[in-house]
């Protein structure tokens, strides 16, 4: 799924999103451009510093459950 970025994505943000997504067993990754980041490492989200505008794609094993919990969160939107 692609995801444009609405807010940045700071250490405020980033920790909510990785608390999203830690709390599905599954994979969940982050891609932006050549980098590739676990959704659950907290690092690995500030790595990308998402800023509004950007795309970034978003996979998981999970299903869509995993994708509209971080829809919720009114970070980013669907593209």
């Amino acid at each position: 799924m692609k995801l444009k970025v609405l807010k940045p994505i700071f250490a405020e943000s980033a920790s909510s999103l990785v608390n999203t997504t830690s709390s599905y067993p599954g994979t969940v990754l982050f891609k932006k451009e050549h980098w590739v980041v676990d959704a659950k490492s907290l690092l690995g989200v500030l790595a990308l510093a998402l800023q509004p505008g950007q795309e970034v794609e978003v996979t998981s094993d999970e299903g869509d459950d995993v994708f509209a919990a971080i829809l919720e969160l009114g970070y980013f939107e669907q593209v």
